[in-house]
């Protein structure tokens, strides 16, 4: 809720709201009691000279806390784990006689009961839990601490204090944005929220900063990287940005399911002014396509410096700057795609088809649709606001679908709950619940108004989720944490505690479901290069003793990853006859010229195929996407893979179309080797190669990637990718 203007609040609260991270208010440098007697002279007490926090790359703090490679000069360290600092005085330290204490604040108004002030005793010994500060060594006029921070503290950027007693009150040092210091979700500490056990997990879903994204379709995954940058210079600062411009409250910024709750409604621009703009129209006008992007670098940076929301996004897009907001302040993440994702459907469990009776679908009637594929997030934390059980996992959706508590948001959503049913625990479980399970009826709309349901497919909805494997570029099936296997008992247990929570609806049809017919049909379509022929491929089976005269229809749409039609660019119908105990098999040619012209962010082609065998009546229906096999781009390199070395890097692409094309942008990243790069070409002819050539010079040792992606006025989606093994520089 935002505050009064003027002095109002002070009729609620002692001070104002505090939340801003980026907001100060120094403490006094002096806090005397009383007048100072004639003769007080501030040398004669303990006074700062100077504070070491030993913040380099390779310093232990950074190195033990595994923030060594955030492209950061400041010290950055992970909550409820030691670091340490050194103090010098302009005297020696004698403990019989000096008092002093570290101080952390956030904030414009610090209060010590929110966690927004900070007073770190000195201690003989630290204690698990909580703030402390050790002595551990003392050497002429320097006194050298060991201090641990509470598991469960507020993550941001913290103003740092050395405050000395003296018998007059209290002296503290000035305000030095040199020793502010950062403080982070730790994953490696047993009390924190989002601790995780496995070391291998950490580095991948914590530490890892490139991606992969699963898209296209489920019998035809594609996939491309992306790059996540969390330890680039300037995303840190970007993500304390946008929990500022979400007006956060400082007191719930060491909550991982407030923090998630959060970014969740931020990284979409739909009703707060967040990060990216959506558009699934195919009209970037003033912005750039969302299959431009390679990371999330330029974005996050972008909409910080700009302060406005940046244009445009997808749901993959949505997910990889999450997946970097989270990764950067700490909670393990990762991307999860989920293929024949069920939306808008009011989260009844069912998806109605309406065919006409000549067995073609009804768009009037059709409101239900299903995505190809629908990108989110999970994030690893505890639940202790849900019984035991459901820590873990949550799902956390940025991308803008339904309203959640009055802003278009989503989780975290705990997997363990939606897997068994238990939807009635926040956030959001209904919606993912839908999401993942659900039938698909087709249903015949007769001229007298009554709905005849032709066939039910219980196993279309959530049939594959999948993340990016641990270590590599593969795919992991996670499918069953999110939903026992069709038809065990398990997974009739959890729709019927789903239905006990008012998550499914009876079947909304009229009439009975027909009895199986004799005919099967099925389809499949040939491999579809971008800008070639291909063939659908249509196949009757008659398992009965009779012979059957069939009138089949076949539709092929441009449609949206959204699973929405833009245009039918196919219509054919076809008479076929199926001999007793026999198959039959039809095709129908799919021309270039037919699809080309409509194409749209992503080349998929929907078909769907009805058909009506006569003598009985049976309506039978399939439908199936495909994405176009498109070209990629070429990445090339030349010279030493090395820290501080230059390496020449050629990025190339074909146009493969008997089309120019034209306003083509190439676009170019890799954390740790390159910033990210573009460049435009005005056209490029039919047939004709680009070439770019950029010199590199990397700056992260290890295994790294290269990522590039073209995008033009009339072809996208068109990605390549090179692997790097950088060498440290070698010590002379």
């Amino acid at each position: 809720m935002a505050e009064p203007s003027g002095t109002a609040f002070g009729g609620r609260r002692a001070v104002p709201r505090n939340a801003s991270n980026a907001a100060e208010n120094d403490p006094p440098t002096m806090e005397m009691q009383g007048l100072l007697p004639r003769g007080f002279h501030l040398q004669d007490y303990l006074n700062v000279t100077d504070v070491h926090l030993f913040k380099e790359k390779w310093d232990t703090n950074k190195v033990d806390h595994h923030t060594d490679k955030y492209d950061n000069s400041k010290l950055i360290v992970r909550r409820g784990q030691a670091f340490y600092i050194q103090i010098d005085f302009n005297r020696p330290y004698d403990p019989t006689r000096d008092l002093f204490r570290v101080e952390y604040v956030i904030g414009r108004y610090p209060q010590e009961n929110k966690g927004t002030y900070i007073p770190v005793p000195i201690v003989s010994e630290l204690q698990s839990g909580k703030w402390g500060a050790k002595v551990i060594m003392r050497e002429d006029r320097s006194v050298r601490l060991s201090i641990q921070s509470s598991p469960n503290c507020i993550v941001g950027k913290f103003r740092m204090y050395v405050a000395v007693w003296t018998p007059y009150g209290i002296i503290r040092t000035s305000r030095n944005p040199e020793t502010d210091t950062y403080i982070l979700f730790n994953p490696w500490c047993e009390e924190d929220a989002v601790y995780l056990e496995n070391d291998k997990e950490r580095e991948e879903y914590v530490l890892n900063d490139i991606g992969v994204i699963f898209y296209g379709d489920v019998n035809d995954i594609k996939s491309r990287s992306w790059s996540y940058g969390q330890f680039e210079d300037g995303i840190l600062d970007a993500c304390l940005y946008i929990m500022d411009r979400a007006k956060m409250d400082l007191s719930g910024r060491g909550n991982p399911i407030k923090v998630s709750r959060v970014g969740s409604a931020m990284v979409n621009a739909k009703d707060d002014e967040g990060i990216i703009v959506g558009s699934w129209d195919n009209i970037y006008a003033y912005g750039i396509p969302p299959s431009a992007w390679t990371g999330s670098v330029d974005i996050l940076l972008e909409y910080k410096s700009s302060e406005n929301p940046v244009r445009y996004g997808q749901c993959w897009v949505f997910a990889g700057v999450f997946n970097t907001f989270l990764r950067c302040l700490g909670i393990p993440a990762r991307i999860v795609t989920n293929y024949f994702s069920a939306h808008d459907n009011d989260a009844n469990l069912q998806l109605d088809i309406f065919l006409e009776e000549g067995g073609n679908v009804d768009s009037k009637l059709t409101k239900d649709s299903v995505w190809n594929y629908h990108c989110w997030n999970e994030a690893w934390m505890t639940r202790p606001d849900l019984p035991v059980g459901f820590g873990g996992w949550q799902v956390v959706d940025s991308t803008p679908q339904e309203n959640s508590d009055g802003m278009y948001r989503c989780g975290p959503a705990s997997v363990q709950a939606i897997k068994h049913g238990h939807v009635c625990f926040q956030y959001d479980a209904p919606f993912v619940f839908a999401e993942v399970n659900g039938d698909l009826v087709y249903i015949t709309a007769k001229k007298d108004g009554s709905h005849v349901v032709e066939t039910v497919d219980t196993t279309h909805i959530g049939k594959l989720i999948v993340t990016k494997q641990i270590g590599g570029d593969g795919i992991k099936d996670i499918t069953d944490t999110y939903k026992f296997q069709e038809g065990q008992e398990e997974e009739r247990l959890a729709l019927e505690t789903a239905l006990m929570y008012g998550a499914k609806k009876p079947l909304s049809t009229e009439g009975v479901v027909k009895s199986k017919s004799d005919v099967h049909m099925n389809f499949e379509v040939e491999n579809a290069v971008l800008g070639r022929d291909f063939k659908v491929i249509v196949t009757f089976r008659n398992n009965s003793h009779a012979r059957y005269t069939i009138t089949a229809y076949l539709s092929g749409s441009i449609t949206f990853y959204t699973g929405v039609a833009k245009e039918e660019f196919k219509n054919e119908t076809f008479n076929v006859t199926v001999e007793p105990s026999s198959f039959t098999r039809e095709e129908v040619q799919i021309r270039a010229g037919e699809y080309m012209g409509q194409l749209l962010e992503q080349a998929f082609l929907h078909f769907f195929v009805t058909a009506r065998v006569n003598e009985t009546k049976d309506v039978l229906a399939k439908q199936k996407s495909i994405v176009l096999t498109i070209p990629k781009v070429i990445i090339k390199v030349r010279g030493a893979q090395m820290v501080g070395s230059d390496m020449v890097v050629t990025v190339e692409f074909t146009n493969p179309l008997n089309e120019t094309l034209r306003n083509v942008w190439i676009r170019l990243d890799g954390p740790g080797v390159t910033k990210p790069m573009r460049k435009m070409f005005r056209e490029v002819r039919p047939n004709a190669t680009v070439q770019w050539e950029e010199m590199l010079r990397p700056w992260v040792s290890g295994p790294r990637k290269l990522i590039a992606s073209m995008s033009s006025d009339s072809l996208r989606h068109v990605y390549g990718e090179l692997d790097l093994q950088i060498q440290r520089r070698s010590s002379v």
